[in-house]
């Protein structure tokens, strides 16, 4: 397998293409929603899923930062030597033929957080973010591509919540922040990702692993309660009023060490999140 052609083509797909789960759900929302205004945003939103699809240009103007999460089967015997070099080489020709929207930034560390010496003026100079890697039970490495925009990333928040031994104190201050940020996003409906863990590198990266393995059709009670509780806000789409602030919801609780604190990230995917794509070898 050519795996650089792969990831290439791989971002591509996750800039320009909804899976099966999110089609299906935005079209449900459409055929349920009462509010004329809402099913307006709908309807185009509809309409820019099926044109990115269709000629293969991003479903934004802000086509994210690229994550990398990697999944090697417990009977994978032989890894690549160059996995990492051949993703890396992958992301960077997809960013330049998607286009992506240049965003790297000129100068030393100083300057590139002060932004003070300008952008680079190709798209494929944007760096991916450091690699995540998981395990399961196969014999096939899975590679998923995460492109994540800046507005759901502004609204995020990853922070300490004492427990009470009661589950709901934790997403209560997850269903607090969704509601005071929501509306702010814009980019309704919202996919919210949560992750519940002992640290904040692992809080986040179990919310990460939500936005990447995540399947609408496949949700819990708690994540069914959760996105019912959110839709009862009525921010609707785009803030403009109706039953869908949310398309459903990614829980991912982790191991819990004995505290009485727990780590919560959370992370609201705007409407056209989450972006990913994936192949395996």
């Amino acid at each position: 397998m050519d795996i650089v052609n792969e990831v290439e083509k791989t971002l591509i797909e996750a800039s320009t293409t909804y899976s099966k789960d999110r089609v299906e759900a935005l079209k449900k929302a459409y055929q349920r929603e009462t509010n004329e205004n809402a099913k307006w945003a709908l309807d185009l939103m509809i309409k820019n899923m099926e044109t990115g699809e269709k000629d293969k240009v991003p479903l934004c103007d802000d086509t994210g930062i690229p994550h990398t999460l990697i999944e090697v089967g417990e009977d994978v015997e032989n890894i690549p030597s160059r996995l990492f070099e051949n993703i890396k080489e992958g992301i960077a020709i997809g960013l330049q033929k998607l286009p992506g929207r240049p965003m790297a930034v000129l100068g030393n560390d100083i300057e590139k957080i002060e932004q003070s010496k300008g952008l680079y003026p190709n798209s494929e100079s944007l760096k991916p973010a450091p690699f995540l890697v998981d395990n399961y039970a196969g014999d096939k490495i899975k590679v998923h591509i995460l492109l994540l925009g800046g507005g759901p990333e502004i609204r995020s928040k990853t922070t300490k919540v004492f427990h009470k031994r009661d589950y709901n104190n934790i997403f209560n201050v997850a269903f607090n922040h969704l509601k005071g940020n929501l509306s702010l996003l814009g980019c309704t409906p919202a996919i919210p990702s949560i992750g519940v863990g002992r640290t904040h590198f692992e809080a986040t990266t179990l919310m990460l692993k939500g936005i990447a393995y995540g399947n609408l059709d496949n949700q819990s009670d708690l994540e069914k309660s959760f996105t019912g509780r959110l839709n009862q806000l009525q921010i609707g789409p785009l803030g403009l009023g109706g039953n869908t602030t949310v398309l459903g919801s990614f829980i991912n609780i982790g191991p819990q060490r004995a505290s009485g604190v727990r780590l919560l990230s959370v992370r609201p995917c705007c409407f056209v999140e989450p972006r990913v794509a994936s192949f395996e070898f």
